[in-house]
């Protein structure tokens, strides 16, 4: 798998993460339509890869849908305004442009407003219409290695590339690489490439990667969940075209009234396309793989206790109504030879807080957790 490890592919967007940080919810998930078939020249999966390794791109437009049903427990609508819950569910659709490494823009409108993050040359923009604010950053003289670092709450891919770049990184012997059906998407013939884990703990089923034909382009991404048939989560072109577009897309002009904010730009220091993580050294990793649990720490807190009093202001983003007694006290109760705490399930992923403190969390079934909270 070294063909992964210096992977230049489409290293076209400005990490639109940031960008879907506010989504307006609610819709129910469902497959994006079903077309024929088509009929392609068969390729294996190792084909594929390097398909993606060597593809190059000059221009590319078009629209994306993401959407995402976890399976998260009523419970959530505790948080209004939160815009990490509102990220994990719901139907949203965005614009891209892209035009070479140092031109690529990412538009998110949906009922709440809109938000663009423009990278044009050493200049990059973000702009949000609710806000009417503006953040200019310009890159240094490596920001062709350059990415932003992510929003808290925007840690969902944005696009079937983003998606693709995250998954093809974590593959390792855990992982059971295949070629799926082909399909047909945004109009074009694709080959699907399947990762699945072979560790039964994880609640991943499968991976699904629809690759472009022609143009090597991930055209669709999906998280299959244990059990089901239906992606928890899908991210795919609805509408593509590989034209350049035109400059104009790239450059930002400030709406009238606007509050632009100077900033500076995070550096790389590792490989292209990397940003290293700040780290928290109170969070470590038990296991490796897609059964790998992160364990930390809450902050002066023990989940098992009421705070006396209310907090006098509410966490950035979680919205006025929050009451953090009210949010844990709705999840089910839990308790073994690793003590007692709190358990939040999803289709894809456990969350376990213990009443000493502890957070843990994973793409793993809760049996995985609770071995992890006995070391």
């Amino acid at each position: 798998m070294s063909v992964l490890r210096s992977r230049p592919v489409l290293r076209w967007l400005v990490p639109a993460t940031a960008a879907v940080a506010v989504i307006g919810g609610g819709a129910a998930i469902g497959t994006f339509a079903a077309e024929a078939e088509p009929s392609l020249p068969p390729r294996t999966a190792a084909q594929l890869l390097v398909d993606l390794q060597t593809s190059r791109l000059e221009g590319l437009s078009g629209t994306v849908v993401q959407r995402a049903d976890l399976g998260l427990p009523p419970l959530v609508g505790l948080v209004p305004g939160n815009e990490l819950t509102t990220l994990l569910t719901g139907t949203h659709t965005l614009r891209v442009w892209y035009s070479g490494p140092d031109q690529q823009r990412v538009a998110l409108m949906d009922t709440l407003g809109e938000q663009d993050i423009i990278r044009n040359g050493r200049d990059l923009w973000t702009w949000q219409s609710r806000s009417n604010t503006a953040t200019h950053r310009t890159l240094g003289g490596d920001a062709g290695a350059w990415k932003p670092a992510p929003e808290p709450a925007a840690s969902l891919p944005a696009t079937p590339q983003q998606a693709a770049d995250l998954a093809l990184d974590a593959i390792d012997p855990t992982t059971e690489v295949s070629v799926g059906r082909s399909a047909t998407v945004a109009g074009r013939d694709a080959y699907e490439l399947v990762l699945q884990p072979r560790d039964q703990d994880s609640l991943v089923h499968q991976l699904r990667i629809a690759i472009d034909a022609k143009q090597h382009v991930p055209l669709r991404f999906e998280v299959l969940a244990k059990g089901s048939d239906r992606p928890a989560f899908e991210v795919a072109f609805t509408q593509v075209d590989y034209r350049r577009p035109d400059a104009d897309q790239f450059r930002f002009n400030p709406p009238p009234g606007v509050t632009v904010n100077e900033e500076k730009a995070e550096r790389s220091t590792g490989k292209p396309g990397h940003v290293e993580p700040k780290g928290d050294p109170q969070v470590r990793a038990v296991g490796d793989g897609w059964t790998t649990v992160l364990v930390g720490r809450l902050d002066g807190a023990d989940v098992g206790r009421k705070p006396a009093t209310k907090p006098a202001a509410p966490p950035a983003g979680a919205g006025p109504d929050l009451d953090m007694s009210k949010l844990l006290g709705g999840l089910p109760a839990v308790s073994g030879d690793w003590g007692s705490g709190r358990l939040l399930t999803s289709k894809l992923f456990s969350v376990l807080l213990t009443d000493d403190g502890r957070v843990l969390a994973g793409a793993v079934t809760p049996e995985r957790l609770y071995q992890a909270a006995r070391g």
